[in-house]
């Protein structure tokens, strides 16, 4: 592979394998992470999602394979072009939040002034508790310091595992803002997890893996638009009756989706409510969410679990 190839990538992984005794839990994963893009890492618990961050972040060894980050073979001057924020999350509960940001600023060799902390602090609300205590803290508020931990060193590629794991609403739209902002600003990111809906919001293109092996790799729209059915979703008022070309129903939250055979093309059906004066307030093509789409490949439950 060309280092012109490898420059241009945030992220490149080829082949990797890891294998514990037995049980080979990454199996030839290969993917590119772009610079400048959001990337979802997906899949169930236990898929070999974490265990293949680890190995980007030089945390393990694979058996075989290559890792390249930003362009080069992870050394030490790597470690600090990365946030890492693992799933197993880590902060000294004694300290407070200033000094827990101060602290891991100086692992990263960076030297941070407060008025900078405390900008960061205002930007997620945290401000008055700057002086507390870790161990005062909420889990979502130490979820967050970590986050701006994970940042302090304006990192180019940022990897987050699990993040949303544990938040409520108001913190989970939070730091999704703020992914979107590391986005504006240039940098990679790449998150991991097993909560689908969190990955159609942010993500320009993923990765599924299960079982330790690849179940699908690309732009998130394309994959939706192979995965849909002829089907369309429409919101309504008025008695439509029978529609022609409609097999089938289902009524969803807030919706009916009718399944079209196929000589029918949506706009045929669009007609049809026109027609019989139908009010209706949402007519869209039918896609899968990638929740659907993940159960359906990868055959597992809804729970997210095998």
């Amino acid at each position: 592979m060309s280092n012109k190839t490898l420059s241009n990538a945030a992220v490149q992984v080829n082949k990797i394998y890891k294998t514990y005794g037995k049980k080979t839990v990454v199996s030839d994963v290969s993917f590119t992470v772009e610079k400048g893009e959001i990337f979802g890492l997906i899949g169930p618990n236990g898929a070999g999602k974490t265990t293949t961050i680890r190995m980007m972040m030089d945390i393990i060894k694979p058996d075989s394979g290559e890792v390249y980050i930003l362009g080069e073979k992870f050394g030490e001057e790597t470690k600090n072009k990365i946030g890492y924020l693992p799933e197993e999350r880590g902060l000294y509960k004694k300290q407070t939040v200033m000094d827990t940001i101060r602290y891991m600023a100086s692992l990263k060799s960076v030297t941070v002034a407060d008025e900078r902390i405390e900008e960061m602090l205002q930007h997620v609300g945290m401000l008055p508790h700057k002086n507390k205590k870790i161990e005062e803290m909420s889990r979502g508020m130490g979820q967050l310091i970590q986050f701006l931990v994970t940042i302090i060193h304006d990192p180019a590629l940022v990897i987050l595992d699990e993040p949303f794991s544990g938040l409520d609403p108001v913190n989970t739209e939070l730091l999704k803002g703020l992914i979107k902002e590391l986005k504006e600003q240039g940098k990679s990111i790449i998150f991991s997890t097993h909560q689908m809906n969190q990955v159609e919001e942010l993500c320009d293109r993923l990765f599924m893996i299960n079982k330790g092996s690849k179940v699908l790799y690309g732009n998130l729209d394309d994959i939706k638009q192979k995965y849909r059915d002829n089907s369309v979703f429409i919101t309504y008022e008025g008695n439509i009756g029978a529609l022609k070309g409609v097999t089938d129903s289902r009524q969803k939250d807030g919706y009916t989706e009718f399944f079209l055979d196929n000589k029918t093309a949506p706009q045929d059906i669009l007609q049809q409510l026109i027609d019989k004066r139908a009010t209706v307030t949402r007519f869209e093509i039918g896609t899968p969410s990638l929740h659907e789409i993940f159960i359906r490949i990868a055959g597992i439950n809804g729970d997210g679990n095998e």
